[in-house]
């Protein structure tokens, strides 16, 4: 399940003496002041050891373009427009049209294949680009730029049986969206290609409907429910231009599944877990056998997440030594192994979580990572340390978040996006000493500093059984009355591992009118959510939303308590698993949460997908008590409030089937909500319907909330 943005920003709210307030006919959608931002600068190539290409503002109040600067000088330099599409793009490059592929080069495009009826899916070529490889009705080819050939290399291909494309749940919850269904992986010499086959047969089929036309339509997904048969896999590794595959030495009968891989210098390294997701091994497999030498293995109490390869081990080049990213102690931490599996020794040691590792100058010994709450938890740093784990340094400066990293490819610089809650988004350049070299812009525009702006402000709150401070983001309303008490919203997502507050910039004019309007807004983080490491995202396991919902309450109470809340106007809201976390809120926990807003809801675990949910709650038939406990539809008798239950109807993630049964378990009951489908509409929607969602969520603020009219020019 992945995290879907909501359409209103929650921000605390300081108010600035001696600034002009931003008129309300500034902050209705498609308004905003002129010249209050502006485009941040944007990195687009490591030319050479001292020079880099970005998009940016040369001086104040001039367009952005693209400029290479020397970084030894910081000044721009002249280069030409061939340069710059010789760096930022390759001659020659391969697309999809009308399910056919063209190669684009210079001279135009050049048709390369013609299957009418077919459809040609993520060609990609090899890495010296002498080959396309790419998936067609579920079979892998490849096509030979020398020969211009095409040659398939798998001939079973069918509904149920992929070759080197993705089953549903490897592209959602394993793979990753982005890899787009891309189930094959190029040797680094160009002569091997190693790809997943993958069967369905066995995993039912789920049924999602379409409302187009006259009679409507069915896709048919295999999507396998909690508990239910997962689809099988093999890896194969074949040769681009001929038949014969060989198949890596596991058993697909077994109950596992397969990470994305890694080619190293002696095979294919290959993450597989068990079903149970608590023991995981890293084998290197053997392209020419398929035979497998086992190279790492971890077990835990817990689960262990199949993370992608760059982020779970970086390999040397000296080829004997490799850096592991493991939680096994509670945080995320890196250990350095001998490739053939030996610890050598801990490279980093603390309650703070690396996220992940930029590069390593092999030459040096000295690995460049990524890291969050060794300053602050709300905050993420770039820092160096040997690979011996001695001589750590923050490279990274002052009191921002660095949330985003670019290194140079040899590792002499790194652009760092930083801000925090009163410093507007900026780009900068340092050395890999920490040496500021060149500030390269900020979004700041240059008529913001006339405007008192809504600043965010965290707290942090105990939890009831004083484990945790928890955080929490808030915006009070801009013309606060003492005694008066404030209808209150809170924006959250829930899940584990996924967290909203953060010391980073992010005003928007939705928080600022709401804020003008009375409303107290709130961002929340539970233990749960990557502030307190491993060690707090494990308190969800086999009890998912218990415990973040227990903290949720503490954060909430704590707010009555101040005097500041209306305890009749408490709103919650979210989409995916804060869709799930609304629901449980309006029903299981309706003494405390009177109104919501619950989109793409999973309404009972045993109707998401077995990848993910597993991974917290074991198998129905392992947690009973969990699944139960979990299930909003066993709390309706509680509801006693305002839910509004959206869904999109051909969502292939969170089924429509579960909001339309929380909707049946309320009718059951003779309980009042409101509800509203988007046809067509996956797991999140744009365009029209996008706005006229946004709308919605506004005609509730006003109605329940404010309990006024939407001012005219509100509503886009």
């Amino acid at each position: 399940m992945k995290k879907l943005a909501l359409a209103i920003c929650l921000l605390p709210v300081v108010l600035y003496a001696q600034k002009q307030p931003i008129s309300s006919d500034l902050l209705i959608p498609g308004k905003t002041p002129e010249n209050f931002t502006q485009p941040l600068p944007r990195i687009l190539k490591w030319v050479d050891k001292d020079k880099v290409i970005a998009n940016m503002m040369p001086a104040p109040g001039k367009a952005a373009q693209n400029v290479m600067l020397n970084l030894k000088t910081g000044q721009p330099e002249d280069f030409s427009s061939e340069l710059l599409t010789r760096t930022i793009q390759p001659r020659l490059k391969v697309m999809t049209k009308s399910g056919d592929l063209f190669l684009v080069s210079d001279q135009g495009e050049n048709r390369i294949t013609q299957d009418p009826g077919k459809e040609e899916k993520n060609p990609t070529f090899s890495p010296d680009s002498s080959y396309i490889a790419y998936t067609k009705d579920n079979d892998l080819y490849t096509y030979s730029l020398k020969t211009q050939k095409e040659t398939r290399l798998t001939t079973d291909g069918t509904k149920t049986i992929l070759n080197g494309f993705a089953t549903w749940v490897y592209w959602e919850e394993i793979f990753g969206r982005g890899t787009a269904f891309r189930a094959f992986w190029w040797s680094p010499d160009s002569q091997t290609l190693a790809f997943m086959r993958f069967d369905e047969t066995q995993t039912p089929m789920f049924p999602i409907y379409s409302s187009e036309g006259q009679y409507g339509h069915l896709e048919e997904t295999r999507y396998p429910k909690a508990g239910g048969a997962n689809p099988t896999a093999r890896i194969g590794f074949t040769r681009p231009d001929a038949a014969g595959i060989t198949w890596a030495d596991f058993n697909e009968k077994d109950e596992q599944y397969f990470g994305w891989p890694k080619w190293s210098g002696g095979g294919l390294m290959v993450q597989w877990i068990n079903r149970g997701n608590d023991h995981l091994k890293i084998f290197n497999v053997s392209p020419k056998t398929g035979s497998k030498t086992l190279v790492y293995e971890e077990t835990q109490k817990e689960w262990i997440s199949i993370d992608e390869a760059d982020d779970r081990l970086t390999l040397l080049d000296n080829g004997t030594e490799m850096v592991i990213i493991s939680d096994k102690t509670g945080w995320k931490q890196l250990y350095l192994h001998t490739v053939d599996g030996k610890l050598k020794n801990r490279i980093t040691d603390g309650k703070y979580t690396v996220t992940r590792v930029l590069g390593i100058d092999q030459k040096e010994r000295v690995v460049y990572f990524h890291a969050r709450g060794i300053e602050n938890s709300a905050r993420f740093d770039l820092y160096r340390v040997g690979l011996d784990g001695k001589n750590m340094k923050r490279l990274s400066f002052g009191d921002f978040n660095h949330r985003q990293v670019n290194a140079s490819p040899d590792l002499r610089y790194f652009a760092l996006t930083y801000s925090n809650l009163t410093t507007p988004t900026a780009v900068t350049i340092i050395d890999n000493t920490g040496k500021r070299v060149k500030e390269l812009g900020t979004t700041q525009g240059p008529e913001m500093d006339k405007y008192a702006l809504n600043l965010p402000e965290i707290v942090r709150v105990k939890s009831d059984d004083g484990k945790f401070d928890l955080p929490m983001s808030i915006i009070y309303p801009e013309k606060m009355e003492a005694g008066k008490k404030y209808p209150l919203m809170i924006s959250i997502y829930g899940g584990p591992d996924a967290g909203t507050v953060y010391d980073q910039w992010a005003w928007s004019p939705r928080s600022q009118w709401l804020a003008r309007e009375g409303v107290i807004q709130v961002s929340l983080d539970h233990r749960a959510s990557g502030h307190f490491g491993k060690e707090g995202v494990a308190w969800m396991h086999r009890n998912l939303s218990k415990y973040e919902m227990q903290d949720y309450i503490t954060l909430v109470k704590h707010l009555i308590s101040r005097g500041i809340v209306d305890e009749k106007k408490v709103f919650i809201t979210g989409f995916s698993y804060g869709g799930y976390m609304t629901s449980i809120a309006l029903t299981k926990h309706a003494d405390v949460f009177t109104h919501g807003i619950a989109g793409g809801s999973v309404t009972d675990w045993s109707l998401y997908d077995s990848a993910y949910t597993e991974r917290f709650m074991d198998t129905p038939a392992e947690n009973p008590e969990g699944y139960k406990n979990g299930n909003a539809m066993n709390f309706v008798d509680k509801y006693k409030g305002k839910l509004l239950i959206v869904h999109g109807t051909m969502d292939d993630n969170v089924h429509l089937q579960n909001s339309i049964q929380l909707i049946d378990a309320l009718q059951e009951k003779k309980k009042d909500f409101e509800m509203m489908f988007y046809p067509g509409g996956r797991h999140g929607w744009g365009g029209n319907k996008g706005v006229h969602y946004a709308n919605l969520q506004t005609r509730f603020i006003y109605k329940y909330l404010l309990e006024k009219a939407v001012p005219e020019g509100l509503l886009r």
